[in-house]
């Protein structure tokens, strides 16, 4: 399980904000057990992530600006029919 995780709940879902550092693996598998929505600095940017029951799903590209990145990752779960 990740160690520092912190969570945005100002709207739903709540998505946990993974610490600088974390490694996709520990990501992989904080998913896993916790079935948790995250998201992760990568690439000089944000990366969403999620769990399907049988996979980890990565949303890339989600911009560099913590705020907006939270809310492109959110309306893309809505797209994808994840919440």
């Amino acid at each position: 399980m990740l160690d520092g995780l912190t969570y945005d709940d100002s709207e739903p879902p709540a998505v946990g904000l993974v610490p600088p550092g974390a490694t996709w693996t520990e990501v992989r598998d904080h998913i896993k057990i916790a079935h948790d929505f995250l998201l992760v600095q990568a690439d000089g940017g944000y990366a969403g992530a999620y769990w399907t029951g049988t996979e980890m799903v990565v949303l890339p590209g989600l911009g560099a600006d913590p705020d907006e990145a939270l809310d492109d990752f959110r309306e893309q779960l809505r797209q994808r029919g994840e919440l």
